[in-house]
């Protein structure tokens, strides 16, 4: 069984992936699943349903981070890591209905640690916290 924080990773890693292979969803999953040694698992339906609506939704999760990025900064001129993290990050604060925003940013900020450099912790949290009312 997979973890649901071990499965962000993934859908994070896979749409990593997916900007520098152009590969599908269902192909960025599988070469991510085998990278990380987990050709065993069964694909966790989490992961794909992180993947694909992200993926899916691109351009507009991608309007929305824009509108929170300061001095004429575009989403494309962030690292491929933050974006991947941000687009994740969003869709699921978005979409999911059981996991609550407050945990969908803690999981993003705390990748953005183990995957993004120095600044990415401060800047995913201060991106994604502009998602939630109150």
């Amino acid at each position: 069984m997979i973890s649901r924080h071990k499965i962000r990773e993934l859908a994070v890693q896979s749409l990593f992936s997916i900007e520098t292979t152009q590969d599908t969803p269902e192909a960025a999953i599988a070469s991510t699943m085998q990278l990380c040694d987990l050709t065993d698992e069964i694909v966790p339906d989490y992961l794909t349903f992180l993947v694909s609506g992200t993926v899916e939704h691109q351009a507009e999760l991608d309007e929305k981070i824009a509108a929170h990025l300061k001095n004429k900064w575009t989403v494309q001129r962030l690292s491929r890591i933050d974006r991947a993290i941000l687009r994740a990050g969003l869709f699921e604060m978005e979409n999911s209905l059981e996991v609550p925003k407050k945990v969908a940013i803690d999981e993003a900020i705390e990748i953005a640690g183990d995957f993004g450099d120095k600044d990415s912790k401060s800047f995913v949290n201060g991106i994604l916290s502009n998602f939630v009312e109150g």
